[in-house]
């Protein structure tokens, strides 16, 4: 953060004056400054002071000057001031809210000792300190002070946190103590904090820690439980004074410490955590700083000095400008205030947590904040000063914002929707969907929330394009989900989110009521949809028709009105509602009603009162009835009963009115005798219940009271005897039997015979009840009553008696059931045929008459047609085998798939005549192909060619013409039906058929006679194509002899003929549409031409205006003269443009010449002012007199070109000195020069120029030389005889110029004659520049020619050393060379040496090249890749050329991937300790370590080759200065692990050595930090399971199988490290690049690892040794102490250790022992070859008695 100051608040004054404080107010609008004369100064926020009033002393009679003011503070609100007094109080000062308003001391806090300072955190919460050192708590509100807590020191400083709710106190003797209202979770202590060196005056609490400085110059950082983590010492800094106050910045970023003449910047650094100290700000003659103030804002820092000034800095870390409009200054890493530039408005944007914020975006119509932190998002509305932090983890900035809703911000990132809502700093909700479409997402957020009712946040959106789901975001959790069968494309919640509206593609509009879960359609072809807002009235429009559904709880009743445009927008204020619809260029808008709409608001407000005056209001029709119906359900549901009674009323329904009005007399007597209104009393209830017709529930309300009688009561009235008897019974009541007889009394009386039987069969009279039940005329239930009765069946008199009543009821089904329970089939039978009862009469059939079945099934079918059911009649006639009825059956049923199925099992003389019919109906469903089927099945194909030509399908048509006709009978089928079609207008359907049969010219001729041109067009331009332009034109002529212009000048152009369509407008006098043409489509010349014409036509003034008009006019003139058409053009000019009419004079005057017309045109030449051409004109034609007449006459200066035409004709005559004396007469000697040269006449022309022309004369012999020159030989001839002419004249110089220019290249014993001759010449006769010269010319063209000597002796003669060296180098002549540059110049024997060197490189002459430059030929040796040839010479170099190579040659080895034969060089040549050569070293290390197949005794000489080269590197690394460098301990430790693994090789050969490989396998665990960690735990854990040890073969195997997953996903970090704690096999370890170990092999050790791993007996621990640690593990677990590894084993060395010459060697004396026996028994060459090395390593092996012979 950088200071800039801005202004100064108060002027300093000229002694001490200090400014005892400062504070901002909260709200940023207010600061206040207390001077020395205790008057406290208000000024605004830009820094105007606008108010001030003096403080008072405890007592007037102290005076004035009886105290200083030591603390002020403003409270949270921004309208009191607390000042704290030296004299042992604290006032409370109201200054209001707006300038000027009276001071008033609302508050005294009177202390027994001096206030020091003074803090207002929060609301009635003073904090200050007192000089005895006591903290203490003053509130405004109770008016009363307490002790927080007591110290023994004075208080010097406070300090509260960022937000307030706690505060650091600093005390005289350095003691920092801290205090919390509110710890906010963080979990730090209170109390004594630390204790600093001197007095704390500089007290500030950051965010991340406490800063404090003071008197010793030092700035110590406290961190949050009191350590120092930072410190800056300025006590050797002279400049620098004590430190007085600090302050930390509003979000904790920085501290501003002020001193002498400086204010000192320490910035929190996140990447750092820690204090950076910026650029200090220092400012001559301030003097010591007393009081700091930080607005809160963060914006402006104030400073009071000891003189009485404030100065006012800006505070900003950077500032930029957004979009011209708004101003973003980042106070602090994690706070910007933007700003206003239109308005001023300023808003601060925070980071609550302290991070960073990156970058500020305006969006939503620059509306709305955003702004990113490393973990969270902030958002703001600027114009409602809502801002919100939200966690936020990092998405890339991918994130999508949508500002549509006022209440809520949508954010859409990678397929998420995260909802958070203004002001609110947790996130609203987040849900998974695609869709981001505004329109397709809804939210709710408390609009209209109702009475008594919660929160209400609700969410809508597509989960899928066909699914809605839903959600209540307050309880997290589904309220719905509504799966559609069509594409959804809009959908809104209304105000409650209670009611969902969506449409779908197919424009349909439902209603989703959320809390029945019901779907509803409402409206087909919604084009526009819209709740009312405020209100659940929906507004849509349904193509020409304005709907309005005032009461949504009745979709079906809906209002509409008629409109002829679209609905734009609903607009709804100052109680009136308009829909504005567009209807054409207007705008109408439609009035809704009021009333309506405020009642549904009232409803859903709960306010019925309100309803029922809107109510009243209106008239009664469908939409009043509605609601009246709705709010009497309300009323009821709410227990207002008089609502209700008005509802009912209004309704018309009396009953109910009487019903409520009663029940309403009672509520209310019960309101006054019990208090309340009534609707609880007992009685209300249950007729509120009984309202609903909910007996059950009054029941119970009387029951609850005991009003056992008055319940009975109520059912009797209610004639429900049986309830009333259940209550009896349950009661027990005395009166149940004589119920129950009155009941069956009452029954009788009523005539209710059927529930008396019923009663009396419940009673077990059975008899009594068949009685009743034939009495009431239910013969069908005393037949089911006696049917299951056994006893009463055998009553045949019963029987008959039902039965009879049976057949006369024609209750013939249950008739014949009984007759079939009493063995009569027949009477049965017939009973079921009367009934129609045919299945039980076919089940009967089968059983009785087996015959009868085929006549039933006939029958039954019969019957199912009748009845109209002809789809069941089918498979009845099957049956029956009456396929005639059953294909009609079908056909009738529609079903035809069933009807074809039984025609294709019939005769075809039968089936013909129905399959036109089936056919009809597939035509008609335009399944053509198979109507086309079953045409053809039934012999229609004329019909089925119909079906085809009537729906457009002509080519299926002619195909099944062409399948099932003659050709000719098609053609004329298809001709004949195309004329019918002509005939009828149909041109189109004629064309199709005259087409299908290849007859378009009979379309053709239709079209052209029905004068339906285009269509003819179209035709002609797809079958006529060449045949299209002609009939354009004849068109356009037949159009234009008709008059029709406009339709002639179409065809003209289609034909590309625009000139005709021009000159028919021009013929018909229409120039301006001839000039439309021409310029539309003649090209750009052509409307100028017409328009020419145009007023060629008109003639004088007019033409004028028109040229004028189209800018042509000066063209126009133009044209007229090149055309020869001169009396217009002089017309045009003498009207128009008189400047003109001297160029066309000279245009007149070229005609008239080239006309011969030589008078006129010299008179016409002149007034053109052109004499000149004149005299051209008359020298053309050779009339020299003339010529010289108009010359003389009108233009002397043409006089030259008479004489000079003259001239020319003398010289064609030969006649030379005539033509001379002319030229010279006309001073155009130059013109006789070049006849001369024309006429070859060289010598005259030399002389003329010589004579009259000598500047000239250089030139002239050279283009004489450069004409000898292209003459060949026989130019070079005469320029040998002009060289030896100059030569005898004793001109040298030109005669060697003309030597020189001898080029003859067919002669070239000439060219070296001349050049010698030259050369010659020039060293005997000229100077030494020219000679030299001459030399550099000659010298190359003689080498040129292989005359290399020659060249070089002449180079010689002039002492040019270097080009004689070099002439004899180009021949190859190095001795001549070596010896002249050795001789006469040795400064040049080194370049000769080098060319030699190159020479021998370039002609590959590396043998020879050896003698000259070995280096050089060793380098040519690697270039040709002869490996062998360049080592075997670097060899007789010296060790460091030889190693040099060697190193080179090894790395194009293992760049080929031969590392093996890389690995033999340094086997064969040693391992020098060149640091350059150590990554090659590595490489082959890498190599040999991941090579695969190297687990195995013949492995050994690989191993041991490497074990050797890197012995031999570590050896030299002793001696060299590498020595003790991490990279020679990176060299020891491969030379260790190269000779584990070559005595693991060497052990392998030997069984009894098995525990020993195992253990160097296991051993080299430790170092898969360089070796492939897959590999060596799959080595490891082999080797331990083939010796036995399972427990380590599980966890090494296990651990390779992890290892291997890891490869496959590319990451370490899933290892699980438990297994090896406390060992030194390596966690961090690098992750193979790839598999080392086969898939098959990583598959039988996954096999063998499960199976394993089920084995209870197996402990899967690591085992350990005495150290109670693994027991290969060098160092203890307990101890840290680090064993050597033994040389054999690579285990630790415990005790009975064998200790060899050299330190740090040991081995394990049991290990040791057993390799020595088994090299003694097996006589292996490589386990003795491994106690060579060990020899070597050691410095010698333990004294033995053991020979390797």
């Amino acid at each position: 953060m950088q200071l800039r100051h801005v202004r100064t608040l108060l002027a300093p004054q000229d002694g001490a004056s200090r400014v005892t404080c400062l504070a901002w107010a909260p709200n940023n609008a207010r600061f206040a400054v207390c001077t020395v004369e205790r008057v406290v100064l208000l000024y605004d926020e830009h820094g105007e002071r606008r108010d001030k009033f003096s403080t008072k002393p405890i007592d007037p009679k102290f005076g004035r000057k009886s105290y200083t003011v030591k603390g002020l503070a403003f409270c949270p609100d921004s309208t009191k001031i607390a000042i704290g007094q030296s004299d042992n109080i604290i006032f409370v000062y109201k200054i209001g809210e707006e300038w000027g308003d009276k001071k008033v001391i609302c508050n005294k806090f009177i202390q027994t000792s001096a206030v020091t300072c003074l803090l207002w955190p929060e609301e009635n919460t003073i904090v200050f300190g007192l000089a005895d050192g006591k903290i203490r708590l003053a509130n405004p509100k109770t008016n009363k002070s307490s002790t927080l807590y007591g110290t023994d020191s004075y208080v010097v400083s406070l300090a509260s946190n960022v937000s307030g709710k706690g505060f650091l106190s600093g005390h005289a003797d350095g003691t920092i103590v801290r205090y919390f209202f509110d710890d906010e979770g963080s979990g730090e202590s209170q109390g004594k904090l630390a204790v600093h060196p001197c007095p704390p005056y500089a007290l500030a609490w950051a965010s991340n820690s406490i800063v404090v400085a003071g008197c010793d110059k030092k700035i110590v950082a406290y961190g949050r439980e009191g350590h120092v983590i930072q410190t800056f010492d300025y006590s050797r800094d002279t400049s620098e004074k004590e430190f007085t106050v600090a302050a930390a910045s509003p979000g904790g970023q920085s501290v501003v410490i002020g001193s002498f003449d400086r204010l000192r910047v320490l910035n929190w650094s996140p990447r750092r955590s820690a204090w950076e100290e910026a650029k200090p700000k220092e400012i001559p003659h301030l003097y010591t700083i007393t009081a700091l103030a930080w607005k809160r804002d963060g914006s402006r820092l104030c400073a009071g000095t000891l003189c009485g000034g404030v100065e006012q800095f800006d505070c900003c870390l950077r500032r930029s400008i957004y979009k011209n409009k708004f101003e973003m200054a980042y106070v602090g890493p994690s706070q910007v205030i933007v700003k206003n530039l239109s308005t001023g408005v300023r808003i601060v944007l925070k980071s609550n947590y302290g991070y960073e914020i990156d970058e500020v975006k305006i969006l939503g119509k620059e509306r709305y904040l955003v702004a990113h932190t490393s973990d969270t998002l902030l958002l703001g509305d600027m114009t409602c000063n809502k801002l919100m932090e939200v966690p936020w983890q990092g998405s890339g900035g991918n994130e999508k914002f949508f500002f549509d809703n006022e209440n809520v911000c949508m954010i859409f990132n990678a397929g998420e929707l995260t909802l958070v809502e203004y002001g609110n700093d947790d996130i609203l909700g987040s849900v998974r969907t695609e869709f981001m479409n505004p329109h397709l997402i809804s939210v709710r957020i408390n609009e209209r929330r109702q009475q008594g009712s919660e929160e209400n946040k609700r969410l809508a959106y597509l989960v899928d394009i066909k699914t809605i789901a839903a959600v209540d975001l307050v309880a997290s959790c589904n309220i719905g989900t509504v799966s559609h069968d069509s594409k959804i494309d809009w959908l809104e919640l209304n105000e409650t989110g209670r009611k969902l509206l969506f449409r779908d593609k197919k424009m349909k509009l439902h209603l989703y009521d959320i809390e029945s879960a019901t779907k509803t359609t409402i409206l087909s072809y919604c084009s526009y949809v819209q709740w009312v807002p405020g209100s659940d009235v929906v507004v849509a429009q349904n193509r020409s028709n304005l709907c309005v559904w005032y009461n949504i709880d009745t979709p079906e009743r809906v209002t509409m009105f008629p409109i002829k445009g679209d609905i734009v927008d609903l607009q709804r204020d100052n109680g009136k509602t308009e829909v504005i619809v567009t209807e054409g260029m207007n705008t109408v808008s439609y009035t809704l009603d009021e009333g309506l709409i405020e009642f549904g608001t009232a409803i859903d407000d709960r306010d019925y009162h309100r309803a029922v005056v809107y109510l009243e209001t209106l008239e009664m029709s469908d939409e009043t009835e509605a609601m009246w119906k709705t709010l009497s359900r309300l009323a009821l549901e709410a227990k207002q009963l008089h609502i209700a009674e008005r509802c009912f009323a209004a309704l018309g329904n009396m009953p109910k009115v009487r019903f409520l009005h009663e029940t309403n007399e009672i509520a209310d007597q019960a309101a006054r005798e019990y208090g309340g209104d009534g609707t609880d009393y007992y009685q209300v209830r249950v007729r509120l219940a009984m309202l609903e017709k909910n007996y059950k529930l009054a029941e119970m309300i009387f029951l609850e009271q005991n009003a056992v009688e008055e319940a009975m009561e109520m059912y009797q009235e209610l004639h429900m005897w049986e309830e009333c008897i259940a209550v009896a019974e349950a009661k027990s009541h005395p009166m149940l039997e004589k119920l129950r007889q009155g009941y069956y009394e009452w029954l009788l009386q009523s005539q209710q015979e059927e529930r008396a039987a019923e009663v009396q069969q419940g009673q077990g009279d059975l008899q009594a009840a068949i009685s009743l039940y034939l009495k009431a005329g239910l013969p069908a239930k005393a037949a089911q009553l006696v049917v299951g009765r056994e006893e009463l069946l055998s009553n045949m008199d019963l029987v008959n008696r039902i039965a009879t009543a049976l057949l006369r009821g024609e209750l013939f089904e249950q008739a014949g059931e009984l007759f079939e329970k009493i063995q009569n089939p027949q009477r049965a039978l017939e009973c079921y045929r009367k009934g129609s009862s045919f299945l039980k009469a076919v089940e009967l059939a089968r059983s009785a008459f087996p015959a009868e079945v085929v006549k039933l099934e006939e029958a039954w079918g019969d019957h199912l047609v009748q009845q109209k059911q002809l789809d069941a009649a089918i498979n009845h006639y099957i049956e029956a085998r009456c396929a005639i009825k059953a294909i009609e059956a079908a056909i009738g049923a529609r079903q035809w798939k069933k009807a074809i199925y039984i025609l294709d099992m019939q005769d075809q003389k039968i089936a013909t005549k129905y399959y036109p019919r089936i056919a009809q109906h597939y035509a008609a469903l335009q399944e053509y192909e198979i109507a086309e089927e079953l045409y053809v099945k039934g012999d229609c194909i004329k019909e089925a060619i119909d079906m085809y030509t009537q729906a457009g399908l002509w080519e299926q048509a002619h195909k099944l013409a062409s399948k099932c006709m003659r050709p000719e009978d098609v053609s004329t089928l298809y001709i004949t039906r195309a004329q019918e079609m002509e005939r009828q207008g149909k041109y189109k359907e004629a064309e199709r058929l005259y087409i299908t049969v290849d007859e378009p010219d009979l379309a053709i001729t239709m079209y052209k006679k029905c004068k339906k041109y285009e269509e003819m067009l179209r035709l002609l331009a797809r079958y006529h194509k060449d045949l299209l332009g002609n009939t354009h034109l004849h068109l356009g002529k037949e159009l234009e002899a008709e008059g029709r212009l406009q339709e002639a000048e179409y065809h003209y152009l289609e034909a590309k003929d625009w000139k005709a369509a021009v000159n028919m407008f021009r013929l018909n006098n229409m120039w301006d549409e001839a000039y439309r043409v021409a310029k539309a489509h003649g090209g750009a010349s052509a409307h100028r031409h017409v328009a020419f014409l145009w007023a060629r036509s008109l003639g004088g003034e007019a033409a004028v205006k028109l040229l004028n008009k189209f800018g042509l006019l000066e063209m126009a003139i133009d044209h007229a003269a090149n055309n020869s058409i001169f009396d217009f053009a002089f017309e045009l000019a003498r009207l128009s443009l008189k400047q003109k009419l001297p160029e066309i004079h000279y245009k007149y005057a070229s005609c008239l010449e080239e006309e011969g017309k030589f008078e006129e045109a010299e008179v016409e030449f002149v007034k053109a002012g052109k004499p000149k051409e004149a005299v051209l004109m008359y020298a053309h034609v050779q009339n020299w007199g003339a010529a010289q007449r108009v010359a003389e006459a009108h233009d002397p200066d043409s006089m030259v070109i008479v004489l000079v035409g003259q001239a020319d004709i003398a010289f064609n005559q030969k006649d030379f000195q005539k033509a001379e004396a002319l030229l010279l007469r006309a001073q155009r000697l130059d013109l006789a020069v070049k006849h001369y040269k024309e006429a070859a006449m060289w010598t005259d022309a030399l002389r003329v120029c010589k004579e009259y022309l000598p500047g000239d004369l250089e030139a002239l012999q050279e283009e004489y030389e450069q004409e000898v020159a292209k003459k060949g030989p026989r130019g070079m001839e005469g320029f040998l005889e002009q060289a030896r002419e100059w030569e005898q004249a004793g001109e040298y110089a030109r005669a060697v110029d003309c030597y020189l220019k001898v080029q003859d290249l067919s002669s070239r014993a000439m060219m070296e004659k001349c050049w010698m001759k030259a050369a010659e010449l020039a060293i005997k006769f000229l100077g030494q520049p020219r000679s030299t010269e001459v030399m550099r010319t000659v010298g190359p063209q003689l080498v040129s020619i292989g005359k290399f000597s020659v060249a070089a002796e002449l180079y010689l003669n002039l002492d040019l050393i270097k080009e004689a060296i070099d002439a004899f180098m180009e021949g190859e002549e190095w001795n001549k060379a070596k010896r002249v540059a050795k001789e006469l110049d040795p400064r040049y024997e080194e370049y000769v040496d080098q060319h030699y060197k190159n020479y021998l490189k370039d002609q590959g002459k590396v043998d020879s090249l050896v003698g000259v430059d070995v280096m050089a030929a060793l380098d040519m040796y690697v270039e040709r890749e002869q490996w062998e040839k360049c080592l075997e010479t670097a060899a007789k170099q010296n060790y460091k050329v030889l190693h040099k190579y060697v190193a080179l040659y090894a790395t194009h080895l293992i760049r080929e991937g031969s590392w093996d034969k890389a690995l033999g060089l340094y086997v064969q040549h040693g391992a020098p300790a060149n640091a350059q050569n150590f990554n090659i070293y590595k490489r082959l290390f890498v190599e040999m370590v991941n090579v695969g197949n190297m687990n195995s005794a013949e492995a050994y000489h690989s191993w041991a080759d490497l074990r050797d080269v890197l012995f031999n590197l570590c050896e030299n690394l002793v001696k060299s200065s590498e020595a003790n460098t991490p990279a020679h301990e990176e060299f020891e430790t491969m030379l260790l692990v190269a000779h584990y693994y070559a005595t693991r090789s060497a052990a392998q050969s030997i069984k009894q050595l098995d525990s020993v490989a195992a253990k160097l396998s296991i051993s080299l665990l430790r170092h898969t930090d360089i070796v492939p960690a897959d590999k060596a735990f799959y080595e490891a854990g082999t080797a331990a399971k083939a010796v036995g040890w399972e427990n380590m073969a599980f966890i090494f195997l296990n651990r390779f199988l992890d290892l291997t997953d890891a490869i496959e996903e590319g990451s370490l970090d899933a290892l699980d490290h438990s297994d090896f704690q406390n060992t030194d096999i390596p966690f961090e370890v690098p992750l193979p690049a790839k598999q080392h170990v086969s898939e098959e092999q990583r598959e039988e050790v996954r096999d063998w690892v499960l199976t394993v791993s089920m084995d209870q007996r197996l402990e899967q621990v690591l085992p350990q040794d005495e150290r109670d640690t693994y027991e290969a593990s060098l160092v203890a677990a307990s101890t840290g102490v680090r064993s050597m590894p033994c040389l054999i084993t690579g285990y630790p060395v415990l005790r009975n250790k064998v200790v060899f010459k050299h330190p740090g060697k040991e081995a394990n004396k049991e290990s040791w022992n057993k390799f020595l026996m088994a090299v003694k028994t097996s006589h292996s060459p490589s386990c003795q070859d491994v106690l060579k090395f060990i020899s070597q390593l050691c410095g010698g092996l333990p004294s033995s008695n053991f020979s390797f012979q």
